[in-house]
């Protein structure tokens, strides 16, 4: 008869769950995080932020047109207008 290893007891504890941060900790690092960080001139600002309203504006009416000549191309072959 074959004999059965026994695993012995380990006394070992389970491990504790993680801590969670807590809140005054992100505060505090996010403060320091953000005082690391090169911020723009207003000058810069102003200079991307009009860059991005004409890219915006621009393909706008792009998309503008493009839907608008599909739309007439659309009503013509369908509707024969």
């Amino acid at each position: 008869m074959p004999s059965a290893k026994r695993s012995s007891t380990s006394t070992k504890r389970p491990a504790a769950p993680a801590r969670r941060p807590s809140r005054f900790r992100f505060i505090t690092d996010t403060i320091a995080e953000m005082r690391k960080v090169t911020w723009l001139t207003r000058r810069e600002a102003a200079y991307l932020t009009g860059l991005v309203l004409l890219v915006a504006i621009s393909m706008g009416v792009i998309l503008g047109l493009i839907d608008l000549g599909f739309s007439s191309l659309v009503n013509k072959l369908l509707l024969g207008g």
